[in-house]
């Protein structure tokens, strides 16, 4: 899928709690206030086909997308406040670590297929990533899915070890972490850490004096946003 090898990760933004009435269309209607958006995709359900609550915006600059982050988080669509994040990760971000390595693929595997596939685990933070030869973009038969947490990516693994995506029995473990050390994701200290982390972020809005931004709902008057402050990232490994 070249739209999702090009796309420029930079340029992205992560949008969840996302109403179930939410559509591709309308998230790029809101969107178009920030800027040009490129892209919009709303990972759906591999049995029900309605999304999972959350999606990806690519917007045409960095810049667009950090203003979109900037007016857009809590914005309520259906009367549900939406989260809009950094969709790449940040060095200064928390890097949670549940990262899997999904092995043995079937070349006709994408990202997509991997979306569709291991969300019904847990949050998945950013679009899976398959590797791709850069010369013909032809996949390596490997790719990494990094969840929220590490409950979601255990859980993973229980499931989906030695199961088959299309034509082959799939391998599903941590990925070796990038530091070229030889270690892997989800060591106890990774978790301890991941999990004094969250204590820190499960009510960020109480780290504004003005708690957060009121907007108006999506079909309930004007749609123009309010702009409110950024709260702390999602990690993505």
């Amino acid at each position: 899928m070249a739209q999702q090898i090009e796309r420029n990760q930079e340029a992205t933004i992560y949008i969840g709690n996302l109403d179930e009435r939410c559509t591709e269309s309308l998230v790029w209607e809101l969107m178009l206030q920030a800027g040009p958006v490129v892209n919009v995709h709303l990972p759906k359900d591999r049995v029900t086909q309605t999304h999972q609550s959350y999606g990806f915006v690519e917007f045409l600059t960095e810049e667009d997308a950090d203003y979109a982050i900037k007016i857009m988080n809590q914005v309520r669509l259906y009367g549900k406040p939406i989260r809009v994040n950094k969709a790449t990760s940040d060095k200064k971000n928390l890097d949670v670590g549940a990262t899997l390595f999904i092995g043995n693929l079937d070349p006709e595997v994408d990202e997509k297929l991997l979306y569709d596939t291991f969300s019904a685990f847990g949050m998945i933070v950013n679009t899976p990533k398959i590797s791709r030869d850069l010369e013909t973009g032809a996949a390596k038969g490997f790719g990494f899915v990094s969840f929220d947490n590490f409950e979601s990516a255990d859980a993973a693994i229980d499931a989906m070890e030695g199961q088959y995506l299309m034509n082959k029995q799939i391998s599903v473990s941590y990925a070796f972490k990038k530091d070229g050390k030889g270690e892997k994701h989800g060591s106890a200290a990774e978790r301890l850490l991941a999990a004094e982390a969250r204590k820190n972020v499960q009510m960020p809005n109480r780290l504004y004096s003005g708690g957060p931004a009121m907007a108006p709902a999506i079909g309930a008057g004007s749609h123009t946003p309010i702009p409110v402050q950024q709260p702390i990232m999602q990690s993505y490994p």
